[in-house]
């Protein structure tokens, strides 16, 4: 099962723009495909609000929701969170619902870090297979601070990657065909199983801050596990 998490704001009571959703609909159309032999699952969240409203994490608390309707509906599957800019910073604080197994997480978006607020928590990342993809040139989501969040994550989980698109911004649209086969690629790997391709491998294997800042290539997906 593969929960898709749309971006959002900063802080917001309206209701979310029919926009969100699209932007993860490309994704959910790959992973539908890629894994219709699996049977694989594919839902767009529907958050009740547009921003996360601080304390109140709304779009976590939805993201919550939608894991238990996910075991509600479909038992005891693991489920994979993908989330896109804010849906992204869902998607990470929500890892440690007991049905989610993994974690992709385009863009996040999270907090500066300023010394007047908590860090953004990595507890809840243990023991899940966890990927981070930022574009280097993203001006709305600092891709520092996810570098930073995964590099807290994997001192105490092996299961952190994270990959970097040169001169890409925040839509990651430059390389758009590249960063969709790479969370294809895990996703399929951490629901059922696949190998993942050697580019993840070794991103997985490598000790900070290699694995944590791997480039995403020109053509990644092309000629998948070879």
């Amino acid at each position: 099962m593969a929960l898709l998490l749309p971006n959002g704001e900063e802080s917001s009571a309206r209701r979310p723009s029919p926009l969100a959703a699209a932007s993860v609909r490309g994704l959910g159309r790959r992973l539908a495909r890629a894994g219709a032999d699996q049977q694989l699952a594919v839902h767009a969240v529907h958050y009740r609000y547009r921003g996360w409203n601080g304390d109140e994490a709304h779009l976590a608390q939805d993201a919550a929701w939608a894991a238990d309707e996910a075991v509600r509906r479909y038992g005891d599957v693991p489920v994979c969170l993908v989330g896109l800019g804010m849906g992204g910073r869902a998607a990470l604080r929500t890892a440690g619902h007991e049905a989610v197994n993994s974690v992709v997480a385009l863009a996040p978006w999270l907090p500066e870090e300023d010394g007047t607020a908590p860090a953004e928590p990595v507890r809840q990342l243990a023991g899940r297979h966890v990927l981070i993809v930022h574009g280097t040139n993203d001006a709305r989501t600092d891709p520092e601070l996810s570098f930073r969040l995964a590099a807290r994550a994997k001192k105490a989980n092996r299961e952190v990657c994270r990959f970097e698109v040169h001169a890409d911004g925040h839509g990651l649209s430059q390389y758009r065909d590249e960063v969709l086969a790479l969370a294809e690629d895990f996703v399929l790997g951490v629901l059922f199983g696949r190998a993942f391709s050697r580019p993840v491998q070794d991103a997985l294997a490598a000790p900070p801050p290699l694995g944590l800042r791997m480039p995403l290539a020109a053509g990644f997906g092309r000629s998948l596990r070879h």
